[in-house]
């Protein structure tokens, strides 16, 4: 019986961390399936995802419904208390699809046929494939609904599709009608005045396909927007098939980490749970800050508890060299995600195949079989996630702090005729992540037209494009008494790609004390700028200000004497780029300026300190033991030591603290 709203990850969870992974049965003989069932019951396994890559199982032929292994695996499974997240398995459409219906198959901008053979071969807008996939996921929904081992609903996977073909051009042009209604007016937002683009019909515009030179850039925006429109369509498509059907169980699909091809913040507000994949490199340093960016991104979509729907239980299979975690890290990496909000930690995937493209990709139960290191360290975590689930589960994350992020504005930045290809969106962001996070502070992410007033502390990285609103919530942010720090490139043009006067917005160029921006000074690869005190990289800029705005100026080359950070009262910008150590002093003093303090004082490198709820949670992030200061007296929930003022954390150490 429908409770009158949308269900959420708490009526998945009840209490308890989902652990979990895919489960992918049809690449076994069925007599494996029950070792794998008491091999999850073993290991603490809560839910598995089941059915992403079955459409061909499920649907040998045009309309046949081969259920009959899913009904005994779902059957199968519940006997065993484990749960079924159920996919609907449209991600990987079969091969007879694209034998039948050509049109149903993605084309790229230079017009290639991506075919069958590999996965998400489908076109987002072809009415053959949303046809198809919406019978199979009314067949899996009808058929399901009432089956106790249902726990969540995981529709498609990973979305990224981009399709340039006739029917997504036709598509285009309707969604284009939509939003301008007049060709004088969509002329006028995409600048068609340059280089002779005017249209004098809507039959006359494409998806940007590959042209002699350049494309126009406003052209591309539109269409990416259009496409991550046209996904959550075939999202929402399913989604309300399901929902139909339970509407007591809660529905997701799975975010790639910071991925370009869609709107994540408008996709969150139209799913049940928020899930995302996670891969960090174990070799890459900064693997537990990517990490720790990712989860605090999709906390602040889910605005609560969300899902790790995948993650790596040792290699991947898709680096150049594909690395397994070193002992410990799986474990490590997992309890930092529960420490900024997850509340289910999952894999891809539970059994590691032995055929196919990825059987070089780890499962939870690897080729080793039970005995093998990383089963035995699954095994361990499952059982500590369940000892700590009723005290975690649900409990909130509080900062002070949020970091704009807004894809609209990553999208019109990265054109390819712009000042510099070595500025990266999404690089810039995490250079300013990661000083707030090397220095322990707790953050939230944030859309630029959200409510920010219960933030001290708003960072700007880079938001190269603004709509007027924007800009009106962040000056309405410093009159209220809220600190603001920007970095450059920001404000530079409004949502249609239209550089704004003077370079930079009015009110922004006003809110800092920029008198003239008279030109943007791009920075080679491995160049640097001197400023007051600290190197800057990648960028700098020509700058006139008020006297009296100047916090530090560049020295030396063609920039010497002129301003590099600026600061007026509660508002800060800076035109360039501090190297990491000298970014993570200015966040840090920009922070205390604020009245916003780390999580935990005094921490040692590469140690990081997480408050979730009444829990402290410390994650050791080193090869090697390390000795942290803990005021006062705590219980380690993992282990039920009592704990004075003094934590010893072996190397990838973990402890959760009840004070």
């Amino acid at each position: 019986m429908s409770t009158g709203r949308r269900p959420t990850l708490a009526d998945a969870t009840r209490g308890r961390i989902l652990f979990g992974g895919d489960y992918n049965p049809e690449q076994w003989p069925e007599e494996t399936w029950p070792e794998d069932a008491r091999l999850m019951r073993e290991a603490g396994v809560t839910a598995v995802t089941v059915g992403v890559f079955s459409w061909a199982k499920l649907e040998p032929e045009p309309g046949a419904r081969e259920f009959g292994w899913l009904d005994r695996l779902m059957d199968l499974l519940h006997e065993h208390g484990v749960g079924v997240v159920l996919a609907t398995p449209t991600s990987s459409p079969p091969p007879w699809l694209g034998r039948l219906h050509p049109d149903s198959l993605p084309v790229t901008e230079d017009g290639r046929t991506e075919w069958w053979g590999g996965r998400q071969h489908f076109s987002h807008s072809s009415a053959a494939y949303r046809g198809h996939a919406a019978a199979i996921t009314e067949a899996l929904a009808a058929r399901y609904a009432g089956h106790p081992a249902l726990t969540m609903w995981h529709i498609n996977n990973e979305y990224c599709t981009a399709d340039f073909g006739d029917e997504a051009a036709a598509r285009f042009r309707r969604w284009l009608r939509a939003k301008y209604g007049a060709l004088d007016a969509l002329n006028t937002a995409w600048g068609t005045a340059f280089w002779s683009q005017g249209y004098d019909s809507w039959d006359g515009i494409l998806p940007p396909r590959t042209p002699h030179y350049l494309k126009n850039p406003a052209q591309v925006l539109d269409f990416r927007r259009f496409t991550s429109d046209m996904l959550l369509e075939c999202y929402t498509a399913e989604r309300d098939i399901v929902a139909r059907h339970t509407p007591h169980i809660p529905v997701t699909t799975n975010f790639m980490p910071l991925f370009p091809g869609q709107d994540a913040w408008r996709w969150a507000e139209e799913e049940d749970v928020v899930s995302v994949d996670l891969y960090p490199d174990p070799r890459d340093p900064l693997g537990p800050q990517h990490g720790a960016l990712v989860q605090d991104l999709t906390r602040s979509q889910a605005r609560g508890p969300w899902m790790l729907m995948e993650q790596a239980a040792g290699p991947v299979n898709w680096r150049g060299v594909n690395h397994p975690k070193p002992r410990g890290l799986n474990r490590l990496w997992s309890f930092q995600a529960v420490a900024r909000g997850a509340d289910a930690v999952c894999y891809f995937q539970w059994r590691q195949s032995r055929q196919g493209a990825e059987k070089f990709h780890s499962g939870m139960l690897g080729h080793a079989g039970e005995r093998g290191r990383t089963f035995q360290e699954v095994k361990r975590l499952g059982a500590e996630l369940a000892a700590i689930g009723p005290a975690v589960t649900g409990s909130p994350l509080h900062a002070d702090i949020a970091i704009l992020h807004d894809w609209h504005a990553w999208w019109a930045s990265a054109q390819e005729g712009r000042p510099s290809a070595h500025v990266d969106h999404p690089a810039v962001l995490h250079a300013w992540h990661r000083a707030l996070w090397e220095a322990g502070f707790a953050t939230d992410f944030a859309h630029p037209a959200h409510d920010l007033g219960r933030y001290r502390l708003v960072v700007v990285p880079q938001l190269y494009a603004l709509t007027d609103a924007a800009v009106g919530n962040l000056l309405a942010f410093v009159r209220a008494g809220g600190t603001l720090v920007c970095g450059f490139l920001t404000g530079v043009a409004d949502e249609d790609d239209r550089i704004r006067p003077g370079g930079m917005d009015p009110r922004l160029r006003e809110l800092f004390g920029i008198r003239v921006l008279h030109e943007w000074w791009p920075l080679e690869p491995g160049e640097t700028v001197v400023c007051d005190g600290f190197l800057g990289t990648l960028w700098s800029e020509e700058l006139e200000a008020e006297p009296d705005a100047v916090e530090a100026r560049y020295g030396g080359g063609e920039l010497d004497g002129f301003p590099a950070v600026l600061r007026r009262d509660r508002a800060w910008y800076v035109s360039t780029l501090p190297e990491p150590d000298a970014l993570r002093a200015l966040t840090a003093r920009i922070a205390a300026g604020a009245g916003v303090r780390p999580v935990l004082a005094g921490l040692p490198d590469r140690v990081e300190a997480v408050r979730r709820g009444e829990l402290l949670f410390l994650l050791n992030h080193r090869r090697e033991p390390v000795t942290v200061d803990v005021p006062g007296t705590h219980t380690d929930l993992l282990t039920g030591d009592k704990i004075t003022d003094r934590v010893f954390l072996d190397r990838y150490g973990v402890m959760v603290l009840r004070s």
